[in-house]
């Protein structure tokens, strides 16, 4: 009896100790605690989230930065010199302001923005997403202009033929499967692109950044037209509601999303206002340095001026870079405002996109001008702005939309300054001042 009890002892004290099972349980032990310290890498859900908050960032941002900004840009800094920075001041304010307001209302209530509006004045979805789609429409035009250009100025393509190539790539972007990852890594690269270049412009300018500085808060002159073009051309439109709706296409909504959704419209706005600092910088470098700026392409002249030979190129893939970007966000906004009205729309979204880049490219073409066609879409658009906000401040105020939310007191006070100030200067746009 002794005996047996000793050989099952013997047998288990081999199991124990045998090589084999130490390996595996050593092998399970370090996998355990290689998987402690492994808790705090960002697993694939959490990857692809910060892809989105920052592809959301980067469309709006390049949205807001297309080739009618780089038009007006110059356009502007040539008639109010180092008193434009005081406009682009103001745009950035304003944008903080709308874009904060209607991004939080949107995706908290995780509706788009004509569906809120729907829901808060019968009808006005109606009317907001054909004011969107129309400007848009516009806009887009002018960017498949920005696109001949920027191809023009890199390779001797003629304007039109550049267009045409352009649309093409972007028509592609849209049938591919995932359409939206495409975006977003197309946006964030062709982004960071342009903020490089550019600030290297800057340098080559050498701008009078004192003079700069103190004319942004202590202007010379106020214009109202170049404030509702900047604005609308920045913010106005489809612009602010870009952004909010690639978070909502991609299910990030409701209020514990509040925090991504804050920090992806901080970081649009923040590269929106560098790029935009950055770009005027240049260009009153250029000028105080009482260089020609050539008005039938005037950021090409700017670039030129800066660096020579390679600033000239260096503005081609800067300008294809700002359009093609902001081609993609006006055929993507546009259309995400008309494709919840129909089951039908919502399933053939992407073909509808790519008719909307076709056709734009078709006036294009058609019409042609477009240095005149990249300053007034940014002004159309401007006018757009008032309307869109007021609906989205009155939204945040239903329980019905946004549930027990409570939108802050401060930002309704800023959104309806907004409203206001946009309004105001619409008004003396059109009256001529």
């Amino acid at each position: 009896m002794i005996t047996t009890k000793i050989t099952k002892t013997r047998k288990k004290l081999r199991k124990v100790f045998n090589a084999k099972t130490l390996r595996c349980k050593a092998a399970k032990f370090f996998r355990l605690r290689l998987s402690d310290f492994a808790l705090n890498k960002p697993t694939m859900a959490e990857k692809s989230l910060r892809s989105v908050i920052l592809g959301a960032a980067f469309l709006m941002a390049t949205s807001a930065v297309g080739p009618g900004f780089l038009t007006q840009t110059t356009v502007f800094t040539k008639q109010l010199l180092a008193s434009f920075g005081f406009v682009i001041l103001l745009s950035v304010v304003l944008d903080i302001f709308a874009q904060l307001n209607i991004w939080q209302v949107l995706t908290v209530s995780g509706k788009r923005g004509q569906d809120v509006a729907n829901e808060t004045i019968p009808g006005s979805g109606y009317l907001l997403a054909a004011l969107i789609a129309i400007g848009g429409l516009v806009f887009n035009i002018g960017n498949i202009a920005g696109t001949g250009l920027g191809l023009n100025v890199l390779t001797g393509l003629p304007v039109e033929a550049g267009a045409v190539i352009s649309a093409g790539i972007g028509i592609a972007i849209f049938l591919v499967k995932d359409g939206g990852k495409v975006m977003d890594a197309v946006v964030k690269v062709l982004g960071v692109i342009m903020i490089v270049l550019i600030v290297y412009v800057v340098y080559a300018s050498q701008p009078p950044i004192a003079e700069a500085a103190m004319r942004t808060f202590a202007p010379l002159q106020i214009d109202a037209r170049a404030i509702v073009t900047l604005v609308g051309g920045t913010v106005g439109g489809y612009i602010t509601f870009a952004g909010a709706h690639r978070l909502i296409d991609a299910g990030i909504s409701g209020v514990e999303s509040l925090p991504e959704v804050r920090r992806s419209a901080v970081t649009g706005i923040a590269l929106t206002a560098i790029i935009r600092f950055a770009l005027f910088l240049a260009a009153l470098g250029v000028i105080t340095m009482r260089l020609t700026i050539d008005d039938a392409n005037p950021p090409a002249s700017v670039f030129q001026n800066a660096a020579g030979t390679a600033g000239y190129k260096i503005f081609g893939v800067v300008m294809w870079a700002a359009a093609i970007t902001s081609v993609i966000g006006a055929a993507f906004t546009s259309v995400s405002f008309i494709k919840t009205f129909s089951e039908k729309l919502e399933t053939r979204s992407n073909m509808i996109i790519v008719g909307f880049i076709a056709v734009s490219t078709v006036v294009f073409l058609a019409i042609g001008r477009p240095v005149t066609v990249l300053v007034w879409a940014g002004t159309i658009n401007g006018f757009i702005l008032p309307v869109g906000l007021t609906i989205v401040l009155l939204a945040s105020r239903k329980r019905s939309i946004v549930g027990e939310y409570k939108h802050a007191p401060w930002l309704q006070i800023a959104g309806w300054l907004v409203v206001a100030v946009m309004a105001a200067f619409s008004v003396l746009t059109i009256a001529g001042y």
